[in-house]
């Protein structure tokens, strides 16, 4: 492998966790609070609304189903008007954040679903509104839960950054397809294998490790 090729990997490093923080950090601040409209509004939610669960269930449900490469090059024209162009980090952190706010959603949902029915009816007893149920019950009670979903959440958006390196979205997903595959450097291909991996476990241990820290059950 040519030695220059080692002066990609720093780079391109960081334009993978630059693509993956930011986009998360922005789904986040769309997915959380979908998700939690979805566990209020449900059938069994603390404010039952039929009608908006199933609207909002079925948004989430059709962005999922778009697999992530089809929906960058289907957001290309929006891409380009919001950030200038349809190519590298900051044009992947938008289709980033229309496909990681659902998953988010959906991960939010599943988390605040586990916290036990008596203690929303335990606050409900004693008068809590909805927003302190929100704010006071469900996310303290399933933070453990929450930071599990956050670092598997940035560990799926950081797959989706790779993918985009396919079609110009830079980051170590585009050195791998660009040096690895199309100049067969097969070593390139592989140091980029293992640095996505290494990020990857990083991520996961450190969404564990935080879980633990907040689990009041297993003090």
């Amino acid at each position: 492998m040519k030695p220059e090729l080692f002066q990609l990997i720093l780079p391109s490093t960081w334009e993978s966790l630059y693509m993956t923080l930011i986009s998360a950090a922005l789904a986040y601040v769309a997915g959380l609070p979908l998700g939690i409209l979805l566990v209020v509004t449900d059938k069994n939610g603390i404010r039952p609304m039929p009608a908006l669960n199933t609207v909002l269930g079925t948004i989430v449900n059709l962005l999922r189903s778009v697999p992530f490469l089809i929906l960058f090059i289907a957001l290309r024209d929006v891409t380009s008007a919001i950030v200038g162009k349809a190519y590298g980090a900051r044009a992947v952190i938008v289709a980033l954040f229309v496909a990681a706010a659902p998953f988010i959603a959906r991960m939010v949902e599943s988390s605040l679903k586990e916290v036990d029915p008596g203690v929303i009816e335990a606050s409900q007893s004693m008068g809590a509104n909805t927003m302190q149920i929100i704010c006071k019950v469900l996310l303290p009670e399933a933070r453990a839960s929450l930071l599990v979903g956050a670092a598997i959440s940035i560990t799926t958006i950081l797959g989706y950054s790779a993918m985009a390196g396919i079609v110009g979205g830079g980051g170590l997903g585009a050195v791998a397809i660009n040096y690895g595959y199309y100049r067969n450097e097969t070593v390139m291909m592989w140091i980029m294998i293992v640095i996505l991996v290494a990020i990857v476990q990083v991520f996961q241990e450190a969404g564990l490790y935080l879980s633990r820290v907040v689990d009041k059950r297993i003090r």
